[in-house]
């Protein structure tokens, strides 16, 4: 008999901040890799998804959100965006059902045309769109800037027009070995997702101006050896001390809040038992030092 051949397909998943390509990686996968909040520039790396699906094996990135660059760590997650298109089979531009494309999403698709790029335009959040007529005509708008390959709506948040969008990346994988196991989720390591996981309850919990200028590095992560408990260390970075007080709270109990939340996620995460501890620590203005984000595993 005959073998099946393997395919492959490497997918970038770009777009402005906010706009949904977290939830939308997460969606695909049907399981959570990256954080998502309601807050923009949530990602700030470049977060490896897979899929695999019968022969095919879909390789996503989840890329930052594209915007004007104001430190040096926004420089190095604008210079991910424009490293992860290049490597890449197709593109998927996530937009909003409504408003004006950005500047950046305009040199972008601009960027597409240029490298003659495969580029699959994804309509995110249809189901905030009552009007369906309006959506069409979004639809229309949005192709006379681009012969795009694909337009397809999807609302990442219901599931919406997924198995749709997976048929037009299928038509873009390739014959060749499958790159990383048919079980893998992610490339990221377990430290780095549980940072993750620390750093998305502190944008949820916290104002907005202070969870940017914060990092998450994990000290220790080992399984006790009498119990089947994870002892897992992290420390919370910021850039002011102002923040270091907030973040910690009154009596702690910011901090409690976060590790809490956090906990439980990670336990999900992990399938065991863990026993969480945090600290927070001042780096002022780590996101303009190059030594500190590259620590922080940010470059």
């Amino acid at each position: 008999m005959e073998q099946m051949e393997t395919k492959s397909a490497f997918v970038a998943i770009v777009g402005k901040p906010n706009v949904g390509k977290s939830s939308l990686l997460n969606a695909l996968l049907g399981e959570k890799v990256a954080i998502v909040t309601n807050k923009p520039q949530t990602t700030r790396t470049r977060i490896t998804g897979v899929l695999t699906e019968g022969l095919v094996q879909y390789v996503f990135t989840d890329t930052p959100g594209l915007h004007k660059p104001r430190t040096k760590l926004s420089e190095h997650m604008v210079k991910t965006v424009t490293e992860s298109v290049s490597e890449v089979d197709v593109v998927v531009l996530v937009v909003e059902p409504a408003g004006e494309l950005t500047p950046s999403e305009l040199e972008l698709i601009q960027s597409v045309k240029q490298q003659k790029l495969p580029c699959i335009l994804a309509v995110n959040k249809i189901d905030t769109i009552a009007d369906k007529s309006r959506l069409l005509q979004r639809i229309e708008e949005l192709k006379a800037l681009h012969e795009f390959d694909a337009v397809v709506p999807i609302s990442a948040a219901h599931g919406e027009g997924l198995d749709d969008l997976k048929q037009e990346l299928s038509r873009f994988a390739v014959p060749s070995v499958h790159f990383f196991p048919d079980d893998t989720l992610t490339d990221q390591p377990e430290r780095v997702i549980v940072a993750e996981i620390i750093r998305e309850k502190l944008l949820l919990l916290m104002r907005q101006e202070i969870p940017h200028g914060t990092a998450v590095a994990i000290d220790k992560m080992r399984e006790r050896e009498d119990k089947p408990i994870i002892d897992i260390e992290a420390t919370i970075f910021c850039e002011k001390a102002s923040h270091k007080g907030m973040i910690i709270g009154k009596g702690g109990s910011m901090l409690k809040r976060i590790a809490s939340d956090a906990r439980v996620e990670i336990e999900s995460f992990l399938d065991s038992k863990v026993n969480l501890t945090c600290w927070v620590k001042v780096k002022d203005d780590w996101r303009n030092k190059e030594s500190l984000i590259k620590s922080f595993g940010l470059s």
